[in-house]
C-alpha cells in the first residue's frame, strides 16, 4: 500500500511529530499525553526532560521506562519499536493506546498529622494522649510500577491523591514506632531525628515495594498534649519542683548550723552535735510542714548529724562529711557527674579540682579504646531485608550476594546510596588475611641423630 493509500485510509488522523510534556505546575506526579485517534509518525520524536520518565501502555501492556533524553521513534529505536511489535502496532497507524509522563523529582514538605489523638504510656506521666504534625519527601522511582498498581486509566494524577495513603502508612509507623521505643512526651523531640531517620528505612521498603514509591524524608514538627492532660502533667511538675526546692533549703539550713558550730564551738551547752542536731530537727520540722501541705503520702526523711572532721560533699555521690580519700573514690566512680566541696572558712563551694587535696588523689582517666574495625553502623535495605548493620555486615553481605542491590544510608547522608560506594564498606570489602610469603612447608622435622 502506498503511503498516500494509508493517507486515504487514515485521514482522520493526525500524526504525532513531537511527543512531550511541558509541566505547568509541581504538583502533578502523572501526565497522560491525549493520543485519541493519532498516528505516531516514523521518524517522530519523544523528548523527555530532566526529572521525567515516559511509558507506553497499550492492551495491558506497559513499555520499558524512558528516561531524560530525545528518542527518535522508529524502528530503529529498539525498546520503542519492540513494544509496538509485542502490540502488533505499525508507526504511521492510529495507536490505540496511552503514553504516560511521570514526574521523577521529589516531592517535597508534603504535610502529615495524626488524624486524632493516640496514647502514649509515659514513664513520668502515666497515660496521656498526642497529637504529632510534621512534613514528608518521596518520589517515584519505579514509573511502571506506578502507573500499574496506582494509577490505572487516570489522564492527570495529582500529589494530593497518593498523599493519603502515604500519611496513613506514615501515622501508623510513627505511632508503633513511638511506642516499641518506650520514649517519654519529653524525649519525643529530643529524638525526632533518629525517630524519622528509623521510620525512613522502615516504611522506605514497603512504599517501594508496594506502589514503587521512595520515602526520602520525614520530620516532627510539632507534638501537642490532650487539653484534658495537661493540667495532670502541670501538677506532677509542680511536685518536682517543689522537692527540688525543699531539698535545697534543708541543705542549706544544715550549711547555716555548721557555720555557727565553726563560730562558736561552745554553743549549746558546750556541744556542737547537740546544736547540729537542733538546727537539722528545725529542718526536719518546717520539712514536714510543707509536705502535710502539699504531699502527705510523703515520709520524714531522717538524716544523721555529719562527722566532724572531713570536707563537706555535695553531688552524684550524695551529700554529707567525708574524707579527701572517700570524695576522691566517689569522683572516680562518676568522673562526669557533678562534685562539690566546701569546708569551713570557705565563701562558697568549690569544685574538686579547685581542692588539691582531692584532685592529687584522682587517678588520670583511662583513655578510651579506639573504635573497632568495621563497627560503623548504617540503615541497611537490599529490598527484601532491612536494619541496622555495621560495615563489616554489610560487606559480608555483599560478598555473599553481589548481584542483589545494597543500599545503605546513614544521618548526614542525602539519601540512599549503594553501599559498595561508601568508603567505610569498601574497606571492610577489601579487608582479608595477608597472603602467605611462600608456599607452606612440607613433611615435618629430620630424624634425630
Amino acid at each position: 500500500m502506498s503511503i498516500w493509500d494509508k493517507l486515504k485510509k487514515h485521514a482522520g488522523a493526525q500524526f504525532l511529530d513531537v511527543i512531550q510534556w511541558e509541566e505547568s505546575d509541581h504538583d502533578t506526579i502523572v501526565y497522560r499525553f491525549p493520543v485519541f485517534n493519532q498516528a505516531i509518525q516514523d521518524g517522530g520524536k519523544l523528548v523527555v526532560r530532566e526529572g521525567q520518565a515516559a511509558i507506553f501502555q497499550s492492551e495491558g501492556k506497559i513499555s520499558d521506562s524512558f528516561g531524560p533524553g530525545t528518542y527518535e521513534l522508529s524502528t530503529r529505536t529498539k525498546a520503542i519499536w519492540s513494544f509496538f511489535e509485542s502490540i502488533k502496532y505499525g508507526l504511521n497507524y492510529p495507536y490505540k493506546g496511552d503514553i504516560f509522563f511521570v514526574n521523577s523529582r521529589q516531592f517535597r514538605n508534603q504535610k502529615w498529622g495524626s488524624p486524632a489523638p493516640f496514647p502514649l504510656r509515659d514513664k513520668k506521666f502515666g497515660l496521656i494522649k498526642l497529637r504529632a504534625f510534621g512534613t514528608f519527601n518521596y518520589r517515584i522511582v519505579d514509573p511502571a510500577k506506578f502507573i500499574r498498581e496506582v494509577v490505572g486509566n487516570n489522564g492527570l494524577f495529582s500529589a494530593e491523591e497518593i498523599n493519603g495513603e502515604i500519611k496513613n502508612r506514615l501515622f501508623d509507623k510513627f505511632r508503633n514506632l513511638a511506642k516499641e521505643g518506650g520514649v517519654s512526651y519529653e524525649e519525643l523531640d529530643m529524638q525526632s531525628e533518629e525517630i524519622g531517620a528509623a521510620l525512613v528505612a522502615r516504611l522506605g521498603g514497603e512504599l517501594q515495594e508496594d506502589y514503587g514509591l521512595q520515602l526520602t524524608r520525614f520530620t516532627i514538627l510539632n507534638i501537642n498534649v490532650d487539653p484534658k492532660d495537661e493540667e495532670r502533667i502541670r501538677r506532677v511538675e509542680d511536685i518536682e519542683v517543689f522537692d527540688d526546692k525543699f531539698d535545697r533549703y534543708r541543705e542549706m539550713r544544715q550549711l547555716d548550723v555548721m557555720d555557727t558550730m565553726a563560730e562558736k564551738p561552745g554553743g549549746s551547752g558546750g556541744n556542737p552535735m547537740m546544736e547540729a542536731g537542733m538546727g537539722m530537727a528545725m529542718g526536719q520540722m518546717f520539712g514536714n510542714m510543707m509536705n502535710n501541705q502539699q504531699q502527705p503520702q510523703r515520709p520524714p526523711q531522717h538524716q544523721a548529724p555529719p562527722p566532724p572532721t572531713g570536707f563537706h560533699y555535695n553531688g552524684s555521690g550524695g551529700q554529707g562529711q567525708f574524707s579527701a580519700q572517700q570524695i576522691a573514690q566517689k569522683i572516680a566512680a562518676d568522673r562526669n557527674g557533678s562534685h562539690n566541696i566546701w569546708s569551713p572558712g570557705w565563701a562558697s563551694w568549690k569544685s574538686w579540682q579547685q581542692v588539691p587535696e582531692i584532685a592529687n588523689l584522682i587517678p588520670p582517666a583511662p583513655s578510651a579504646p579506639p573504635p573497632m574495625a568495621g563497627a560503623e553502623k548504617f540503615h541497611y535495605n537490599d529490598g527484601e531485608n532491612q536494619g541496622e548493620l555495621s560495615s563489616s555486615e554489610i560487606a559480608e553481605r555483599i560478598k555473599a550476594n553481589p548481584d542483589k542491590k545494597h543500599m545503605v544510608w546513614k544521618q548526614g547522608f542525602s539519601g540512599w546510596q549503594e553501599a559498595s560506594s561508601v568508603p567505610a564498606i569498601q574497606a571492610a570489602l577489601n579487608s582479608g588475611p595477608p597472603p602467605l610469603d611462600g608456599p607452606p612447608p612440607i613433611g615435618g622435622p629430620p630424624p634425630m641423630p
